[in-house]
């Protein structure tokens, strides 16, 4: 199985407890390159997951999704990047200087204290937001359009990619002329499963479009096997890569 392809699938560690988040890990960390912290379990456990699935060598995708004013974001930021994790997010929706300063703080201090610099992209829009629920909050404009302009006001801020809908890899990479601008994509379907998630593609397709890391979360988490599960994702993926000769 091909190592590329299990470092481009990042598995959501989306429970309720230290304990089920540390099985999963140990069950997956050989099969998945990295692992999604997301609200759920951090509130539920605290930065403490963090500290020990880094310890114990995984690599983990930090997922607060932060909004707030330049400072509070920057100083959270701060943070993230002592925690060792190899991905944050920030919401693009927090307006670029937000973005530029949690950059500046995360070069910063990594630079300062020795650390590891985290990638750290921004959230464009949910996979759940479809046209419908973006008029209900005052956009009129179109998920594409709404997509696009915040992966670019990301780029020109300084960070290092976006988590967006795969069906809006292409339009992204139309938008940002860096190719090392990462696509984070949740949204990634398998099998039939019916959840609240809209704008979404198959592993395969994502891969094929352009994304550099797909986050699935539910398909694995709710299987009976979930590590079987997690390895049929990636070889959906390597079989969508390209091939060498």
């Amino acid at each position: 199985m091909n190592i590329n392809a299990r470092d481009k699938l990042i598995a959501a560690l989306d429970v309720d407890s230290a304990a089920r988040a540390s099985d999963l890990f140990e069950i997956l960390r050989d099969v998945v390159g990295m692992f999604k912290i997301g609200s759920q379990l951090f509130t539920a456990a605290g930065p403490e997951v963090v500290r020990r699935i880094v310890a114990k060598g995984g690599r983990v995708f930090l997922d607060l999704k932060f909004h707030d004013i330049p400072n509070t974001v920057a100083a959270a930021g701060m943070e993230a990047t002592r925690l060792g994790v190899s991905i944050f997010n920030v919401h693009a929706s927090g307006g670029a200087e937000m973005m530029k300063r949690a950059a500046a703080a995360v070069d910063e201090v990594a630079a300062r204290e020795g650390l590891l610099r985290p990638k750290l992209i921004a959230v464009t829009l949910l996979t759940s937001i479809d046209q419908d629920s973006l008029a209900q909050i005052g956009i009129p404009n179109e998920p594409p359009s709404v997509v696009r302009n915040w992966a670019q006001m990301a780029a020109d801020s300084g960070l290092d990619g976006v988590v967006a809908s795969p069906q809006e890899i292409d339009v992204i990479r139309q938008a940002v002329n860096k190719r090392d601008f990462l696509i984070v994509t949740p949204g990634i379907r398998s099998g039939n499963a019916d959840d609240d998630q809209r704008r979404v593609l198959s592993a395969a397709e994502a891969i094929r479009a352009g994304a550099d890391y797909l986050v699935v979360g539910r398909p694995i988490l709710n299987a009976k096997d979930p590590r079987a599960v997690a390895r049929e994702i990636v070889e959906e993926i390597h079989g969508a890569l390209p091939q060498l000769a």
